[in-house]
């Protein structure tokens, strides 16, 4: 090897050493400046709840502020393209529903984003089991009701869900798929605006994760109807699940994860593993999730890129199954 040919590689080899130890030295400091959450759905949802009850607690762990940021519509899809164009480097965080991470890709030809490749997986952190409740005015008082009034009047009862290609969404194309009922999907653009019109009387009935609706049915501007899930939530112990009352295949869950752009440090997305697992997991924040529905998993950041593979294959069978469309 020619002299110069040596001056040459120990250059490289110089430039990679100090690339590693700056981004080393990085990931040790962090977070050395505020970090943005976003959050891909407007205020008043469920996940946007999760954010505003978890960031306090993270800022206190971390000493930096924690920036919850609502980045809306198509479904979720563009806050999370926008933390997966992100830098990756610990300072933009997406706090994700299960709506934008496995289920578009099977709806819609060409999302902006690869879920497996374009994210750095965090944690698995909390997940709710979703309400379905109808408007006060519904003639129907239990899920035999509803079906009855439904079959009765085919095509003119409707469902509000927090937008198409959500668990909501897919919990409805499920119902009518097994209780072979015709009501029509009325998708909104999260949440909180679902709510509002469910509680107005635009809507007939709905989905909708337990944060976002509890209060509503507490209060009676909803009558609860039944919950998803494997058992019965500790919010609403007295509601029934859905395989209680012969519908096996609505045990949908609305859960939460955390993630980063890909290649972010490991370091960064470890400790932040670590830091938001610590924070739902301390008794006045866990409290206030298990009061509201939301009950803490909490996994390693390589559980999570697991789990959302088994996601991601479970829910192309529903979609292939119910037929279930962007509207």
């Amino acid at each position: 090897m020619t002299h110069m040919a040596l001056k040459q590689c120990a250059a490289i080899a110089a430039a990679v050493l100090g690339s590693i130890v700056v981004t080393t030295a990085a990931a040790q400091s962090w977070p050395a400046r505020p970090v943005r959450i976003i959050v891909p759905f407007p205020p008043g949802g469920g996940l946007d709840f999760f954010a505003r009850v978890t960031a306090p607690k993270l800022q206190e762990q971390l000493g930096q502020q924690m920036v919850v940021e609502n980045r809306s519509g198509a479904g979720g899809m563009i806050g999370a393209d926008a933390v997966a164009k992100a830098p990756p480097d610990g300072y933009t965080v997406l706090f994700s529903s299960s709506a934008e991470l496995t289920i578009s890709q099977h709806l819609y030809p060409k999302i902006a984003y690869d879920t497996a490749k374009d994210f750095a997986p965090v944690s698995y952190i909390v997940h709710a089991a979703m309400l379905f409740s109808v408007h006060p005015s519904i003639p129907a008082k239990s899920l035999k009701e509803v079906i009855a009034l439904a079959r009765a009047r085919p095509g003119q009862l409707n469902y509000a869900s927090a937008g198409t290609g959500g668990v909501q969404h897919l919990a409805g194309e499920l119902l009518k798929t097994a209780a072979k009922i015709d009501i029509v999907h009325v998708p909104y653009k999260g949440a909180g605006p679902a709510v509002v019109d469910m509680v107005g009387g635009q809507v007939s009935m709905g989905f909708t994760a337990l944060p976002s609706s509890i209060q509503h049915a507490r209060s009676g501007r909803l009558r609860p109807i039944a919950v998803t899930g494997a058992k019965r939530s500790e919010a609403a112990p007295d509601l029934p699940t859905f395989t209680e009352l012969g519908f096996p295949t609505i045990d949908l869950v609305v859960w939460y994860g955390v993630l980063f752009p890909a290649r972010t440090p490991p370091e960064i997305v470890s400790r932040m593993s670590t830091e938001v697992i610590r924070a739902v997991q301390s008794p006045d924040i866990k409290a206030k999730l298990l009061q509201q529905g939301v009950e803490v998993v909490g996994t390693t950041p390589e559980q999570f890129a697991k789990f959302m593979q088994t996601e991601i294959v479970r829910y192309g069978k529903i979609i292939q199954e119910t037929g279930a469309k962007p509207d």
